[in-house]
């Protein structure tokens, strides 16, 4: 087992790092994603300076925590983009018939195509959802103590990103056609909906946002802990609700790849 874990772990480094030279081969492509993504995260930044120039607070939050509340969804979704951003090609995957190709090489299947390809707008967004996290923390009054618990959350929220994506790509294994119609809708729905405190929304919206389909559990929660708009026994579920994703995802996954029927499928 230890073997193997190893040699799975040294395979995707080689993939990822192979994409990494492939995308430093177009140096201008990198930049202007790169700038992009600045500018995008620039002008969402400069939205909620704009509504808090107007409100002191939006669902009891001030602007510093806002600030972190979007530094954790983009950092997260940065971290994703950095190491599985190929995970949104599988649509046209099981359609052109490549998973076949997949299926013949020692590693695993999801594996190789997840790290088929790094998101160019990934080094902006690492840089700016730190910043964003850093001047958050400091705004607002985060003890240095909470570190090794950021860190925690953190981690079980790139875990939730990755494996909630990774679920709804799959659902290409059912739908026939090389769009990942309900990945892109639940990164939609996150993207919007989540840069806000969940206390805005009715509580059924709360309820599937936070249980159903967790993207509270990448920003939300981590921030309402850190913050103490949650006591610290909350801890407790942000790694129970990482372990359950990444069963359910590998169910998910090995149930599509059993019924996969290579090209024309």
């Amino acid at each position: 087992m230890a073997v193997r874990l190893r040699h799975t772990a040294s395979t995707y480094v080689r993939l990822i790092w192979a994409q990494f030279r492939a995308i430093t081969e177009y140096p201008a492509d990198f930049w202007t994603m790169a700038v992009t993504g600045l500018i995008l995260q620039a002008v969402q930044v400069g939205f909620i300076g704009v509504v808090f120039s107007n409100v002191t607070s939006l669902g009891g939050w001030g602007f510093h925590a806002m600030l972190m509340l979007m530094g954790f969804m983009v950092l997260a979704d940065a971290v994703t983009e950095v190491g599985w951003d190929g995970i949104w090609t599988i649509g046209q995957r099981v359609i052109t018939g490549d998973i076949d190709y997949r299926i013949t090489r020692p590693a695993p299947v999801m594996l190789q195509v997840g790290a088929s390809a790094i998101g160019m707008q990934a080094a902006a967004n690492v840089t700016t959802g730190s910043i964003m996290i850093a001047v958050g923390w400091s705004g607002a009054g985060v003890a240095a103590a909470m570190i090794p618990a950021a860190l925690l959350l953190f981690a079980c929220a790139v875990v939730v990103q990755l494996t909630v994506i990774t679920s709804l790509c799959c659902v290409a294994f059912w739908m026939k056609g090389p769009a990942v119609s309900f990945a892109f809708l639940g990164a939609q729905v996150q993207e919007n909906a989540t840069r806000f405190p969940l206390q805005i929304y009715p509580r059924a919206v709360r309820g599937i946002l936070t249980w159903a389909v967790p993207f509270a559990f990448v920003n939300f929660i981590p921030v309402s802990i850190l913050t103490g708009e949650l006591p610290l026994w909350w801890l407790v579920f942000p790694p129970l609700m990482a372990a359950a994703l990444i069963g359910v995802t590998t169910l998910v996954a090995r149930t599509g790849l059993a019924r996969y029927e290579s090209a024309g499928h």
